[in-house]
């Protein structure tokens, strides 16, 4: 049985491979001035509100490095590509502290608000922005805040992505139908954990 969306449910029984009891992601998104100029493109006339998204590249993502590295734990860093431009030297610190880096918009727009060909013209500029900043080319997306559109997992799929970290319908990983048959990893989350 499938749902609505053609993705296989979770079979009872699921267990973790070699035993495992469980197994956390710890991820963060990057969004720093992306978020809320898509919202509001003339807050970038607000210095304070400029200055309170630059925290997370000029302090936040620093302090979390340094954390990591303490704790040996690697990351994912989501990050859109109009902050990979605007920060290149922070989303290079990440890759060099060997963190994956994925893709998280370009400048931060809700995919759902979007056709399905202006979305994939965004998923291929935030593709194009992160291998110029940081030569990287993401194998996961996560949907800015969280809107993933009905077309956004065959787009992913189209583009080479192994998965998407968007829907928030579970909390284990579950094969994603992304159309004729193909699939993505759903790895899930839920904006409760987010601290935005």
């Amino acid at each position: 049985m499938t749902d609505a969306a053609g993705s296989e449910p979770l079979a009872s029984g699921f267990a973790w491979p070699a035993g495992t009891r469980a197994a956390a992601c710890f991820t963060f998104d990057v969004d720093a001035e992306s978020a809320i100029l898509a919202i509001d493109p003339a807050s970038a006339g607000r210095r304070s509100v400029m200055s309170h998204q630059a925290y997370g590249p000029r302090t936040g993502v620093p302090r979390l490095l340094r954390v990591l590295d303490r704790t040996a734990i690697k990351g994912t860093f989501f990050v859109p590509g109009y902050t990979a431009e605007r920060w290149p030297g922070v989303i290079r610190s990440i890759r060099d502290a060997g963190h994956e880096i994925a893709h998280h918009g370009y400048l931060h727009e809700s995919a759902a608000a979007l056709s399905p060909e202006a979305e994939e013209r965004v998923l291929v500029r935030g593709l194009a922005a992160l291998d110029t900043a940081a030569g990287v080319r993401p194998s996961g997306w996560r949907a800015p805040m969280w809107e993933a559109s009905w077309s956004s997992a065959g787009l992913l799929h189209r583009h080479g992505f192994r998965y998407d970290s968007s829907l928030m319908d579970t909390d284990r990983p579950y094969q994603l139908a992304a159309g004729n048959g193909a699939s993505l990893v759903e790895l899930p989350i839920h904006w409760s954990l987010d601290d935005w």
